[in-house]
């Protein structure tokens, strides 16, 4: 088999097209090798549009870059003609091997989708011997068309969450199809509150969905979302999730631990040991700690033990035995809380519990939840760390979908 087929085989090149010439350039450092594409002399050429071959008006020279050759860098050159059809007028012919606008070939394209799922795009960049701006030009292109043909007409329940993008208070809002088992994000927006609802419910609109047909939203205890859902969503309940209730009396318990070291020592190992559930193993210096803070009355070990006794109201196995225990817990709190000044922002969280105490007891008649979202939140950001941040927010809400949305395949042509 001669050089030429070796080559044309392996390019999966077809009629018209066929390999005119093969360079290697040894002056430049890596190698170059260089493939020369083109067609006979006279050869027609179908329309981009309708198929119909037409002759060449013109041509015009194009290089693409190709996937090594051993150690070399392979580059792809040809005269690419425009054709002149009778319906369709003066147009660019599409070449086989490479999409229209783009200097990569198609195989190149695969190879570095495929690596973007596992590695920071500058780390590919210096791999393949490139700038990330190009390679996010290919990543975003796909992603862009992917999530285009997603359908999302039949949703019924979603959740939200805000993950941080940049320094500073920049965040992106993550929408999630509660019912599909993999891959769930179906759309991200920069920013938070109620703007971002209202983008998630023109996009649904676009994509052919009815707002109406939405029956449930699992979100935070932001008032923001919960007036938004209801401007927008009119037909759905919301259902504030656990672990939102959990962080919320956490941090709490955190702001009182803060405010009373600075008014008095500690026991050693407080910090960790009141992060930490009751049921969770922690070191002797923790355990002895927690001992000590609720043995001698400390405003840190009281906000602890209130933190605590919403594992209780989680294992109700009913919403009613939850809606009995949720208001002994909020007599419980109000009584340990009193008027200590220390314990105010435990006193705060319990004001918002009982704001949205319906909404949270809506768990028990419903088994959506976000944790799927918060686990998915932690790889975003994973991601991001390995990057060192991205150039910008799109480039971010890219890599989600890349990570997370039902992309199928990205290769559709």
């Amino acid at each position: 088999m001669r050089t030429e087929d070796i080559f044309a085989l392996g390019l999966g090149l077809a009629q018209p097209w066929k390999l005119l010439n093969q360079r290697l350039d040894t002056e430049k450092i890596p190698h170059e090798l260089h493939l020369e594409i083109g067609a006979d002399r006279g050869t027609g050429y179908p329309c981009p549009r309708c198929g119909k071959t037409c002759k060449a008006h013109d041509f015009q020279d194009f290089t693409w870059r190709h996937l090594n050759f051993f150690q070399h860098h392979c580059y792809l050159t040809g005269r690419v003609p425009r054709i002149e059809c009778p319906e369709h007028g003066i147009r660019r012919v599409e070449v086989p091997w490479a999409r229209p606008g783009s200097n990569f070939t198609l195989l190149f394209e695969q190879v570095v989708m495929t690596l973007a799922r596992e590695m920071p795009v500058a780390t590919i960049a210096d791999f393949v011997g490139t700038t990330d701006k190009r390679l996010w030009r290919v990543i975003n292109h796909y992603v862009a068309e992917a999530m285009q043909r997603l359908d999302i007409s039949g949703l019924e329940a979603f959740g939200l969450d805000e993950t941080a993008c940049k320094r500073g208070h920049r965040y992106v809002t993550i929408f999630i199809d509660l019912d599909r088992e993999e891959r769930p994000v179906i759309f991200v927006t920069e920013g938070k509150g109620k703007e971002t609802v209202r983008r998630f419910r023109d996009h649904l609109l676009v994509k052919g969905g009815q707002p109406e047909r939405v029956l449930e939203v699992v979100s935070d205890m932001s008032g923001s979302f919960v007036a938004a859902v209801g401007e927008h969503f009119p037909k759905a309940e919301v259902t504030v999730d656990w672990f939102h209730v959990v962080q919320l009396f956490t941090k709490a318990v955190e702001e009182v631990r803060k405010a009373e070291a600075r008014e008095r020592a500690l026991p050693k190992g407080t910090r960790w040991g009141v992060l930490k559930g009751r049921e969770t193993a922690k070191t002797q210096t923790q355990a002895e700690a927690l001992q000590e803070l609720e043995g001698e009355a400390f405003a840190t070990g009281i906000a602890y033990r209130i933190k605590e006794q919403l594992r209780w109201i989680r294992r109700a196995e009913t919403g009613q035995a939850a809606k009995w225990r949720a208001t002994n817990f909020l007599n419980y709190a109000r009584e340990q809380i009193g008027c200590e000044p220390l314990l105010s922002p435990m006193a705060k969280a319990l004001r918002s519990f009982e704001k949205h105490l319906d909404r949270i007891l809506f768990r028990w008649r419903s088994w959506h939840t976000n944790a799927r979202l918060e686990g998915l939140n932690g790889l975003f950001q994973a991601a991001r760390a390995r990057a060192r941040g991205y150039r910008n927010v799109a480039n971010f809400i890219t890599m989600i979908y890349l990570i997370a949305a039902p992309l199928g395949d990205l290769f559709v042509m």
